[in-house]
Parts: structure tokens; C-alpha cells; sequence
């Protein structure tokens, strides 16, 4: 295979793994749009985390929802919880960064939006606990199977589960499932 294949190879497989999402994907993005609309029309926060690269969407989502995907509209009100875009800084069990954060900063009528690639990561399932806990609705990003996060999902949670077993095709599906999120939150807002 040559390189220039092997790049093609990439961008079908991405193309294709999209494809694959629209129809198992629209609906949990609609449910999840709804919820965080209302949790923020109800003077709620949302509050993000994830590890490693699912930190740095986490990040993302805080960065649009406080200033702007595509329209300009006031700051919405969402919060990266700290500690998740160093890869491994939060991924010890017995560093429970995210959940001391969701215990402290968390309200019920706040929504956790919790990012794990494979739904694997300790500190992310353990910030899902404590959010369950403090009646914190979840919406949970993740790829695979959807691991042990979404074994722990309760029935006012949703889960996004891209249809893919590859980081990269995991990624990129989220990253789509970020912009469809804020995108209905601002149309639900704003309208068309």
C-alpha cells in the first residue's frame, strides 16, 4: 500500500464510520440537546470532563458553549473540569480529581457531560457516581462498546456511543457529536 492510499484508506474509513453514526446516533444527540438546553435555561451549569484527548474535547465543548460554535449569542454557562487534558493526570482511581470537582461545583439541575473514549476511565466513571449521587443528570461520550460507563448509566442518563473500535474514528465521530450538540442548544435557543 502506498502512502497516498493508505492516507485515502483514512479518509473512507472515517467517511464510512459517519455514515454508520447518523441513524444510531441522531436520536441520544436529540434527547441529549434537550437536556442540556433545559439545564441551562433553568440557570444550570454543565460541567465536562474527560482524559487524555477526551480531556481536550471536553475543553473543547466548554470553549463553544462559553463563547460561540458558528452564531453569536451571550456565554452559556459550562465548565472543563480540570485535570483531564494532561494525559494520565486524572486517570488514577485514587486521584479523584473529576469527582472532588463534581462534588464541590455540581448542583442538582446540572447535567455531567463525561467523554471516555472506550468508557473505561476511572476517574470519569467516578465522577459519573458522584454526579448520580448529587441528582446531576449524565449524557456520556464514548466509543466501542460504551465499557463500564455505560453499564453505570441510570435511566434519566443518555448515552452517545459512536460506532467505532478506533480511537481516531472514535474522536472524530465525538468531535461531530460536539458540534451537532452546540448546534441544537444554540437552535433551541435562538431558533433558525
Amino acid at each position: 500500500m502506498t502512502l497516498n492510499q493508505r492516507i485515502q484508506d483514512q479518509f473512507q474509513t472515517s467517511v464510512h464510520t459517519l455514515v454508520d453514526a447518523v441513524d444510531l446516533l441522531t436520536e441520544p444527540i436529540g434527547e441529549s440537546v434537550q437536556l442540556l438546553t433545559d439545564c441551562l435555561m433553568h440557570a444550570g451549569k454543565i460541567l465536562i470532563c474527560g482524559n487524555g484527548a477526551s480531556g481536550l474535547l471536553a475543553e473543547y465543548v466548554a470553549a463553544i458553549l462559553t463563547d460561540k460554535l458558528d452564531r453569536d449569542r451571550p456565554g452559556l454557562a459550562a465548565i472543563a473540569l480540570a485535570g483531564g487534558a494532561v494525559s494520565g493526570q486524572s486517570a488514577d482511581p485514587a486521584n479523584p480529581v473529576f469527582a472532588r470537582q463534581v462534588s464541590t461545583l455540581g448542583q442538582p439541575g446540572d447535567v455531567l457531560l463525561a467523554i471516555s473514549s472506550f468508557g473505561m476511565s476511572p476517574a470519569v466513571i467516578e465522577a459519573v457516581r458522584v454526579a448520580q449521587a448529587r441528582d446531576i443528570r449524565v449524557v456520556a461520550l464514548v466509543g466501542g462498546d460504551g465499557g463500564a460507563l455505560a453499564e453505570i448509566l441510570g435511566e434519566n442518563d443518555v448515552l452517545i456511543c459512536a460506532p467505532a473500535d478506533s480511537p481516531a474514528r472514535i474522536h472524530e465521530t465525538l468531535l461531530l457529536t460536539i458540534h451537532s450538540l452546540c448546534d441544537g442548544i444554540d437552535y433551541l435557543l435562538l431558533g433558525s
